[in-house]
């Protein structure tokens, strides 16, 4: 591989097959370096990964895997360091110019620590859930709180931040842009596509179980940073747990309290559907994907319960796959 020398990839992946063999694909002749973190596959992905030419690293399976500690490995085993490091997901596909773009956001702006852009997914026609997270990846441009597992980071700024937090099994990435923008650095995202991603959710329960995820993320990144994730923690307490109790309150005491509850409901589905109108959404998708994320509310309590559970007892923070 030829390129910029001084940019090299992480790209971490386990099972993502023809997936992962378009995203080292997409970085054929765009860099110099490219390392792929393994996590068990066995479909494979670490055989395609060799023959695209590219520096595999095998994570040990004793260890339990997560997202934060693939990353991590694959920045250690970049010799000697580049100045600047793009990780992305096996199952993402890097965009022609986003290297060339992002690293010359980080080379004008000096106090920025973190640069990403857009991601997009590849098929988001194909089910409502790729749909709902097509439209997730797409937010406003400029200074933000935190990004996803994409991004372009200064590898002095990953050093000096402790890189991504091993333990955290979700949201690890707002976990670390939270470190970096403590330490006084900005996360930045141009108005740039950067990445086409393949989520293939084509199943409720592929939703459901990614929503679980999320619910983990909220409350292990809150305990971490008790005020990240606090409006969604609330939401998630108040929609999924105090409402439906009230609801079964009701029906002990008086049906007609029913009526003040579902009207709740149904004003919170209503501001969603406005503000996904407001985002730029078609009329009939945003009263569809209202509908799930106001669903989303009981399957991200059972992940922040998970998460409660696992802390009480001490018990390892085993990953939470959709795929």
């Amino acid at each position: 591989m030829s390129g910029e020398p001084d940019i090299a990839v992480v790209v971490i992946g386990r099972n993502e097959g023809a997936r992962l063999v378009a995203s080292l694909a997409s970085l054929q002749g765009v860099v110099s370096r490219v390392v792929y973190v393994d996590s068990g596959s066995t479909d494979g992905s670490l055989q395609a990964a060799r023959d695209a030419g590219v520096q595999v690293v095998e994570l040990d399976l004793s260890i339990p895997f997560t997202a934060a500690r693939a990353r991590n490995a694959g920045f250690e085993a970049l010799d000697p360091l580049p100045e600047f490091v793009q990780f992305i997901d096996g199952d993402c596909m890097v965009e022609p110019g986003w290297i060339s773009t992002g690293s010359a956001a980080l080379i004008e702006n000096v106090d920025i620590g973190i640069v990403t852009g857009w991601r997009s997914e590849i098929s988001p026609d194909a089910s409502v859930y790729n749909a709902l997270v097509d439209f997730e990846w797409h937010r406003p441009a400029g200074d933000i709180e935190a990004c996803g597992g994409d991004m372009m980071v200064r590898a002095s700024v990953f050093e000096a931040a402790g890189g991504f937090n091993p333990h955290v099994i979700a949201a690890e990435d707002d976990e670390f842009c939270t470190r970096v923008r403590k330490a006084n650095w900005r996360v930045h995202r141009l108005p740039q596509r950067m990445t086409l991603h393949d989520a293939d959710m084509m199943r409720f329960g592929q939703w459901w179980q990614r929503a679980v995820r999320t619910g983990h993320g909220f409350a292990q990144v809150g305990a971490l940073h008790p005020r990240y994730f606090l409006r969604s923690r609330q939401r998630v307490w108040f929609y999924g747990a105090v409402l439906p109790f009230a609801v079964l309150l009701s029906l002990l005491l008086s049906p007609w309290l029913l009526v003040p509850v579902l009207g709740l409901y149904l004003v919170s589905y209503v501001r969603t559907v406005r503000g996904l109108q407001a985002a730029g959404l078609a009329p009939t998708k945003a009263l569809h994907q209202s509908m799930f994320l106001s669903l989303s509310k009981f399957p991200n309590l059972v992940g922040m319960l998970t998460y409660y559970w696992r802390a009480l007892r001490g018990g390892d923070m085993a990953i939470i796959e959709y795929k």
